[in-house]
């Protein structure tokens, strides 16, 4: 799920499964201290973590820091992300994260005296395992930390995200939401959808000079797993279609799909790092791009809902289009 990344590998394989669970149990003094002295035991990737029933100085290391803001969160410290990132975010959002202090450039450059001088009751972190290795232990000497591996299934980490950070009203506000716009959708093109060949194809800026990748990771993945697209995939056991870098000259063989999706942004114009395929003759030439099913679809994440559903709002809107072509 495309995705946010600390790297471009970890965003795409977030959308693997991980069997975590989150266990609550309570314990504590009596009176005034007994708020203070509650917690719980989180299953994760580092073992079972005790951590505040209700913690109130939260920092986001990695992948972490926009999920728990996506979720109505306000870290105290968080590592940073990209402009890219950020432009994307709503206002709102976008304030919650410039109010933290930013306290490293990645997982693994974090700095752990700035970090302890926030004084955190919880530390939320997603990252390599190389990562984890250079600082893991250091942070959980500082407080209590919860770890996901990279390869945990977006749904799942929204959901423990907000078990653990205490902020799961507004998770249970977006899997409603999220499930009546699957719905929706579902029943709105279930022609076209039953109907239709895809292919997703996307570029990054981390793309080589003159290739492109189809997209089988990713908002690609919500639009084929969730809404049902017939969309192509790897096969089981191998790396997902979108580790291949395809020459432009490969581009004329998506005339076998009967409709295209590219990324754009929020205004609807092609990504900078895609816009030199939209230059290319070969592009020009396809009959999806002559017909007008050559469709640009919106993805600002795919690691948490906030970002997911305005996916879905794009998409919706891609597809009503094809009803006039």
């Amino acid at each position: 799920m495309s995705s946010t990344p600390v790297t471009r590998r970890g965003t795409v394989l977030a959308a693997a499964l991980l069997s975590t669970s989150l266990v609550l149990t309570a314990c504590g003094g009596d009176g005034d201290d007994k708020a203070a002295a509650e917690t719980r035991s989180v299953k994760a990737e580092n073992g079972t973590v005790k951590i505040p029933a209700d913690p109130r100085r939260i920092v986001t290391i990695g992948n972490t820091n926009l999920p728990f803001i996506d979720l109505g969160g306000k870290p105290v410290g968080v590592t940073e992300a990209s402009e890219s990132e950020l432009d994307v975010l709503p206002k709102e959002q976008k304030n919650a994260y410039e109010a933290a202090e930013v306290i490293g450039t990645s997982g693994g450059e974090v700095d752990l005296e700035k970090l302890a001088g926030l004084k955190p009751d919880l530390i939320l972190v997603q990252f390599s395992s190389n990562d984890w290795k250079k600082v893991g232990k250091r942070l959980e000497s500082i407080a209590p930390t919860v770890l996901w591996g990279l390869d945990t299934e977006w749904k799942t980490f929204a959901g423990e995200i907000a078990e653990a950070g205490n902020v799961t009203d507004t998770l249970s506000r977006q899997t409603a939401e999220f499930k009546k716009k699957v719905a929706k959708i579902q029943e709105t093109y279930r022609k076209t959808i039953d109907d239709t060949s895809f292919v997703d194809i996307s570029r990054g800026d981390w793309s080589d000079p003159g290739t492109f990748y189809i997209a089988d990771i990713g908002c690609s993945e919500i639009a084929r797993d969730d809404i049902g697209l017939d969309l192509p995939e790897a096969a089981e056991g191998k790396d997902p279609l979108a580790y291949a870098s395809l020459p432009f000259e490969q581009i004329s063989e998506l005339s076998k799909y009967d409709v295209i999706t590219y990324p754009v942004d929020a205004d609807g114009r092609p990504t900078a790092p895609f816009k030199p395929v939209v230059e290319t003759n070969t592009w020009k030439a396809l009959p999806a791009v002559n017909s007008g099913r050559a469709l640009g679809v919106f993805c600002p994440g795919n690691n948490s809902y906030g970002p997911v559903l305005r996916y879905l709002d794009s998409l919706d809107h891609a597809l009503a289009t094809l009803s006039t072509k």
